[in-house]
């Protein structure tokens, strides 16, 4: 055996072994961070490694002749690897980078096409003895030539990216150098490879070849964290983001419509101009969620938030309050232009939607004031703007403009709070519950009791047509006490007739929990009813914590000293949530539902989601993701690790009869 051939042999040798160890720690990598492409590039080094493996073969038997099966069987497993190399490399690019989703449906086709093509290179001429030249220009040439225009299509789709960081720019450079390295030897393999110095010309590639590839691999490990870094930089910026905008329609929240109002006054004036605050409320929207879905009902309110952004009156505050609630605000000159405005904010949202091949049509009721005129802060502009929304609503009307008589009259109310207490001793409020489904165990481990209106008149009424009634009224805490009777009333009801215990989750609101009393109005609860306190849990969202929370701190002690459950409900909604997360001791959070819409097609949720439950499982709280509606967001967040999901896709809010009797088939 010539010394060279040793030489190339073992230089073969030590890129295998580097190639597999590259490829150890791809996969290793791939475990911890589940990327695609990462198994892609895994997989593409495997390739590599046993191409280099059978290449080492090769030199290591110069004795064997080349139409021998044996050299037949080398041959074809390096172009098995070669191949294997370039496709799995090329997918992991267009995964990383998000492209050509329709290729990762085909990759068993591919797989499939990459075998049958080597095994046609190794076995043409695989066994003529005069061919060698041929075997050589099919084996080798055509080799090159095709690696060449895959580092070239790599470094054209990194060229044409948005990946900045470091690594890729790099990677471009190596896949030129690559791209440039094939075609010049694919060249050279037809032109000189009868010539006597072409084995030495070969040997300076094939160094370059162990050089280049090291320095590849390498670079990929780099990307992956640099990748890492970008992703989680996406995330912060959107949890910023988030503080500050609503995440569905990417109007400002109500905090910073509060803080822009006053911001947006000032400029105004010193314009010389005035400022018109609207409120806009969409009608029958709970028709839109009930007939289409919730989804489409999102992207509905996505468009109107849209439409008011494009808006010719160049608005300089636009907020979405509540669910389909809009502020809208803009500078006017001429208070005869008020008017005017309004119906073109009519106009601007009774345009049919066209969502999911869908025509949806909206009408609104509108109330607005003028600023500095009707006031010049904001919460108190907006209270105006809502009195003039709510007469408008009530005399069936587009749209009114604020007027000082409003301010005290509240003549609705008073028939509210008596059409209120005589519900509450009727009985009319009924509770509706939702399963909560445990993704250990896959059973059902507890429900989300949610109230109803069973008017006598208008029929069943959701929350929204009769909490704010309520708040105003000051009867939150009311409703609460009704609430959580109710609960502990089904609790021992369900126990003495069916012997089964089930965990309800009841909502309370910040009055009711800032009450003192709380505790030992749970505490006669239990007793009354004779239910153990395991299987109540509260739910309290973040802004009752961030009113006061030392306070708030005292009562979950409290309630969890007596065996009740506490939990953050709509948790990541507020921007402040990671910073106390830490220092309550809460028993579980629930995700809110606006993280889970898009998380499995949405790598800063995902990011978002999944730091959320590692870092709630870190701190040995458990973790319940809201707003689940289809199978790939549940297998998403079974992979994640959550703890347990509740939403549509597992079960609608149930009546009492409809719950039972589905427990009754689970069992």
């Amino acid at each position: 055996m010539p010394e060279s051939t040793y030489t190339v042999g073992f230089l073969y040798t030590f890129q295998m072994c580097t190639s597999f160890v590259l490829a150890f720690f791809l996969y290793e990598y791939f475990k911890d961070v589940d990327k695609g492409f990462v198994k892609y590039w895994g997989l593409a080094f495997t390739g590599l490694a046993v191409k280099y493996l059978a290449l080492a073969c090769q030199n290591f038997t110069p004795h064997i002749a080349d139409t021998a099966w044996l050299k037949v069987i080398i041959a074809f497993i390096t172009q098995i690897g070669a191949y294997t190399f370039a496709l799995f490399f090329i997918l992991g690019f267009l995964a990383a980078l998000k492209k050509s989703p329709i290729i990762f449906k085909h990759q068993r086709w591919l797989l499939g096409l990459v075998l049958t093509f080597s095994l046609a290179t190794s076995f043409v001429f695989a066994f003529d003895v005069n061919a060698a030249f041929n075997r050589f220009y099919i084996r080798v040439s055509l080799l090159d030539f095709i690696l060449s225009g895959v580092f070239l299509a790599v470094a054209i789709l990194l060229m044409n990216s948005q990946k900045r960081f470091l690594a890729a720019k790099v990677m471009v450079v190596i896949c030129l150098l690559f791209s440039a390295r094939y075609l010049i030897c694919s060249f050279l393999t037809v032109v000189m490879l009868r010539e006597n110095n072409f084995a030495q010309i070969e040997l300076i590639f094939r160094y370059f070849d162990f050089a280049c590839y090291t320095l590849l691999g390498v670079n990929l490990m780099i990307w992956m964290q640099g990748a890492e870094r970008s992703a989680a930089e996406v995330a912060i910026n959107r949890a910023k983001y988030m503080g500050k905008h609503d995440l569905l329609t990417g109007a400002l929240n109500r905090e910073q419509v509060i803080e822009n109002i006053p911001l947006a006054i000032s400029t105004a004036t010193d314009k010389n101009l005035k400022l018109a605050i609207y409120l806009i409320d969409l009608k029958r929207f709970k028709f839109i969620n009930d007939t289409y879905g919730l989804k489409i009902g999102d992207l509905v309110l996505g468009k109107v938030a849209k439409r008011l952004k494009q808006s010719v009156l160049l608005p300089q505050v636009i907020g979405r309050i509540s669910g389909d609630s809009f502020v809208f605000a803009i500078e006017i000159g001429d208070e005869g232009q008020l008017e005017k405005a309004a119906q073109h904010l009519h106009d601007v949202i009774s345009r049919a939607y066209r969502v999911n091949n869908q025509e949806i049509h909206l009408q609104a009721s509108v109330g607005y004031c003028l600023a500095p005129s009707d006031g010049d802060e904001a919460e108190n502009l907006l209270h105006k703007a809502n009195l003039a929304l709510f007469r408008a609503e009530n005399k069936n009307i587009p749209s009114l403009r604020y007027s000082a008589g409003m301010q005290a009259d509240g003549s609705h109310l008073p028939a509210a709070e008596k059409a209120i207490r005589l519900g509450i001793q009727r009985k009319q409020f009924v509770l509706y519950f939702q399963p909560q489904l445990n993704l250990v165990s896959n059973r059902i481990e507890g429900v989300e009791a949610l109230v109803r209106w069973q008017h006598p008149e208008k029929g069943l009424l959701q929350p929204d047509s009769f909490l704010p009634d309520f708040e105003a009224l000051g009867l939150n805490s009311v409703l609460d006490g009704y609430v959580l009777e109710l609960a502990c009333q089904k609790l021992a009801n369900w126990y003495q007739s069916f012997k089964r215990r089930l965990t309800i989750a009841v909502n309370v609101s910040a009055a009711e929990f800032q009450d003192p009393a709380l505790v030992s109005k749970i505490q006669g609860l239990l007793v009354k009813y004779q239910v153990p306190s395991k299987y109540l849990e509260l739910e309290i969202t973040e802004n009752v914590v961030i009113t006061d929370i030392e306070s708030a701190m005292d009562t979950i002690v409290t309630l969890q000293n007596m065996g009740i459950k506490v939990s953050i409900d709509d948790f990541g909604t507020g921007y402040s949530s990671l910073s106390y997360l830490r220092d309550l001791p809460i028993d579980k959070i629930k995700i809110d539902r606006s993280f889970i819409t898009d998380f499995a097609r949405n790598d800063s949720d995902l990011t978002i989601v999944k730091s959320m439950i590692k870092l709630s499982h870190g701190l040995g709280k458990r973790v319940l993701a809201e707003g689940v509606e289809n199978q790939d967001q549940l297998a998403l967040l079974r992979k994640l690790g959550c703890d347990a999901v509740q939403g549509f896709y597992i079960n609608r809010p149930l009546t009492e009869e409809k719950l039972v009797s589905q427990l009754s088939r689970r069992e």
